[in-house]
């Protein structure tokens, strides 16, 4: 049977997989139902600023990811590492700014931790690894690490990445790489120690794990891919979708199907699929997400304090109303106008989902009291304050996950055709994407190659 994949949503999964179809000489179709590509990645220039609306940033953190790059490189798709400053990260503790410890003199010397949990550090080795699969990462910290690690390093962290909650997230789903440290070498620090020492290969080298964009910002990514996948295999403002079983294929808008991949929002599946009985979407459509609201804030004439890294997260019992601060004209060129600044700002996220759901002016308020206060600016008139409201930004691997993924395996099992793809699997960072994507392809050539 002649292969014919639907791809729904064309989002950075979406047009990665369509990519690799395209590649692969498989014919494909996008359906979108906004009128333009990359999901929430959209960068935006304006009076004299670019910023993101979505992802700020990705990590250089798997092959896939830096393959694509290479290979998207002669498409005029320009990559930009971020500076020096992008590696020192500051916490906020006892109305001031901390640079997260880089080494260990630093973190014999920094106020972030309390002695006796430095202490704990040093005996992290030799602590017992742990036996519950389902335990939560702040148990885990506390565990290993001890609580002002948790309250200092990883609470906010989490705040950052997943918007979510540390007694919450399980790290065998939401940091499976950190749970293999411990499963399998018995500590953090022995894993990675001896991870390090591991040969790696040329590409694997280049797995920096360093921040970067692109030079036109983020949406350059989805709209080289775009490019190449060609308009003519994307509809767009496609409106409500409704995906129909015939048989062993599947129809939509009178087109036939072999394969149906969905990357949207797992509440809306059931009615992409009236034919799965909502029961069996139960433990899928459950899945927890944080609402979140990103606020650009611009200015052409910067008077605050020196905006010498990456950005600053705020930990949950330092009770102030915004996530972080990123310093997106101290990383990357061209951000801001000369001697101005360009902020982004994250409120919200599972433990304050109340502040997601303000009006712009209350939020506006809100977000100025509390940068004005950090970053020590004499006078709050920003040239740019934008606000994006997230209702469903990013998907939360908490105690429902194993169930979540089970489900997902059983539809997949009992419907041939149909991938249930998107951050409701696999991670939520644009290299998790990109990976997943790279993975779903390899494995609908597999499954459908000719015997020969």
């Amino acid at each position: 049977m002649k292969q014919n994949v639907a791809i729904i949503g064309a989002g950075i999964t979406g047009l990665t997989i369509a990519y690799y179809l395209k590649k692969n000489n498989i014919p494909f179709k996008i359906f979108e139902k906004s009128p333009q590509v990359g999901g929430v990645i959209q960068s935006i220039e304006k009076d004299g600023f670019l910023y993101e609306k979505g992802p700020n940033s990705g990590v250089l953190s798997n092959l896939e990811l830096l393959h694509l790059i290479d290979e998207l490189s002669d498409q005029n798709l320009s990559i930009e590492i971020g500076n020096a400053f992008a590696k020192k990260r500051l916490i906020w503790k006892n109305n001031q700014w901390h640079a997260l410890p880089s080494g260990i003199i630093s973190a014999i010397k920094t106020p972030l931790f309390s002695f006796s949990d430095k202490l704990k550090v040093l005996r992290e080795a030799f602590v017992k690894k742990g036996n519950n699969p389902n335990e939560n990462l702040a148990e885990m910290v506390k565990r290993r690490l001890g609580k002002s690690f948790l309250d200092y390093a990883v609470d906010p962290f989490v705040s950052g990445i997943y918007a979510g909650n540390a007694h919450e997230l399980i790290p065998r789903f939401a940091l499976p790489k950190l749970y293999r440290l411990e499963q399998d070498y018995g500590s953090f620090i022995k894993g990675a120690f001896k991870k390090a020492k591991e040969p790696k290969t040329a590409d694997e080298k280049r797995l920096t794990k360093d921040i970067f964009s692109f030079k036109k910002g983020l949406s350059s990514l989805p709209k080289t891919l775009k490019s190449i996948i060609g308009k003519e295999n994307i509809i767009l403002s496609c409106g409500a979708l409704n995906v129909q079983q015939n048989e062993k294929q599947y129809c939509i808008q009178d087109e036939i199907f072999t394969n149906v991949i969905s990357t949207i929002h797992a509440d809306n599946l059931p009615d992409i699929f009236p034919f799965i009985e909502k029961k069996e979407w139960q433990n899928i459509t459950n899945t927890k997400y944080a609402k979140v609201v990103g606020a650009a804030i611009g200015f052409k004439n910067w008077k605050g304090i020196h905006l010498d890294a990456f950005g600053g997260l705020i930990p949950t019992k330092e009770h102030k109303n915004i996530l972080g601060i990123l310093f997106m004209s101290s990383i990357f060129k061209n951000r801001a106008p000369q001697n101005g600044a360009l902020l982004n700002i994250f409120v919200g996220g599972t433990q304050h989902e109340q502040l997601a759901e303000l009006s712009s002016k209350k939020l506006k308020k809100i977000i100025a009291k509390d940068v004005t206060e950090m970053l020590q600016i004499p006078d709050f008139k920003p040239d740019l304050f934008e606000l994006t409201y997230y209702q469903k930004a990013i998907a939360q691997y908490d105690i429902k996950s194993e169930q979540r993924l089970i489900d997902i395996n059983k539809i997949e099992t009992n419907y041939p055709g149909i991938t249930l793809a998107g951050s409701i699997r696999d991670g939520v960072g644009i290299a998790d994407r990109i990976k997943q994507a790279s993975s779903i392809v390899h494995d609908i050539i597999s499954k459908n190659q000719s015997p020969e």
